[in-house]
């Protein structure tokens, strides 16, 4: 339903119409076979039961009238009794028949999440008091599924409080670099390091604390702002929040909305715009205090002003923070220390922005075409 703009503008009611036809026919037939089987079932056993006590009262009737006396009308009685005990559970089991069907299939789906093995072992144990943030990535390999490697040889590394760019087409791995740092995946070959300790010697979610991460796509769960921000952390005060948000410049609009930081936010942020959660995301972030801040695509679903605010905030707080930022907006990481030009997993360059100027590569070509002509670049291997 809340993508029906999107099917309304290209036209395509019908075709959806007739795939949602197509679904609703199939769940019917189902539901058809489903009360099926209950009318044959039901029906069956209802039919043995009267069988039964029929054949039970003509014996017995039989055997009472019989000389000598085989069988006491006592006996009848009690064995009436148990047939209707034995055919009790079997058509509770037949009125069930349907929920049974529902909770199989319920299982089925529970029981494959049981089975489904961790890909990420937490085994560590090191939890430093802090962090200074250093990385280094160390002949890095890594494979989403086996030998399709996205990520081939990586090495580079970055000092504690340096800010680090990652520039690429869509598909370099700009983004798995940012997943196997937190260890949402393990690499297949080489070490990745921070603080000069292998990143699967600390704990699990101590390290994942210590990366705070603003992802492209921002999420706002159905709460308050405040509960966003805090994630429901009990340690993070209202001052912290108030304090975060000021530097990232957003607590004005937040105050200006109804119930402030306890207005109640819409589930991925319905009711607030692409900058404003943008800027959630961000205090979000800063809140946590992290030793490594991670920018996916921060400032590339907001407009021009906010990008600057939320660019200035970003230079005034990345001092003493190590960070790594992956922008299409060459604009947003020239002050970067280091920028490393990925194509299909492997560095093609790396350099500050005016060492990759002068090496007449990939960076500069991307950089004349965004700030000359507004073009949109290729593939390193691709282009010229």
């Amino acid at each position: 339903i809340t993508g029906i703009s999107i099917i309304q503008y290209f036209a395509r009611e019908n075709q959806e119409y007739n795939k949602f036809h197509k679904i609703n026919s199939r769940y019917r037939d189902a539901n058809i076979r489903s009360n099926w089987y209950y009318s044959i079932f039901f029906p069956v056993v209802e039919i043995i039961s009267a069988m039964s006590m029929g054949l039970l009262v003509w014996y017995g009737a039989k055997s009472i009238l019989a000389k000598p006396l085989d069988v006491t009308p006592g006996t009848i009685t009690e064995f009436l009794m148990y047939i209707s005990m034995l055919f009790r559970p079997i058509r509770e089991l037949a009125d069930k028949f349907n929920t049974l069907q529902m909770g199989m299939v319920g299982a089925e789906r529970v029981f494959k999440v049981l089975d489904t093995q961790e890909t990420t072992r937490n085994v560590g144990t090191l939890q430093p008091d802090s962090l200074n943030g250093k990385i280094s990535f160390r002949n890095v390999w890594f494979a989403y599924t086996e030998e399709q490697y996205v990520l081939k040889n990586l090495s580079f590394e970055v000092e504690s409080g340096q800010t680090v760019a990652l520039v690429g087409a869509t598909g370099a791995g700009k983004s798995s670099t940012i997943n196997i740092l937190n260890r949402f995946y393990e690499i297949q070959k080489g070490t990745i390091l921070v603080d000069d300790v292998p990143i699967q010697d600390y704990e699990l979610n101590f390290l994942r604390k210590n990366i705070a991460t603003v992802l492209q796509d921002v999420f706002l769960f159905s709460d308050t702002i405040f509960n966003n921000i805090t994630l429901n952390n009990p340690e993070i005060s209202m001052e912290d929040v108030v304090d975060a948000a000021k530097k990232v410049g957003a607590h004005d609009f937040i105050e200006r909305l109804p119930g402030g930081y306890q207005y109640n936010v819409m589930e991925r942020g319905a009711t607030l715009s692409a900058g404003q959660a943008q800027l959630i995301s961000f205090i979000r972030a800063l809140v946590y205090n992290p030793a490594i801040l991670v920018l996916d695509e921060a400032t590339s679903s907001v407009d021009t002003e906010t990008e600057l605010l939320i660019q200035r905030a970003i230079d005034n707080l990345m001092s003493g923070r190590t960070a790594i930022v992956i922008a299409h907006r060459l604009s947003t990481i020239q002050k970067a220390d280091l920028i490393i030009v990925l194509d299909k997993g492997e560095i093609m360059e790396k350099g500050t922005h005016q060492e990759l100027l002068k090496m007449d590569g990939y960076y500069k070509r991307l950089y004349e075409l965004q700030f000359n002509s507004g073009g949109i670049a290729t593939s390193p291997t691709t282009s010229g």
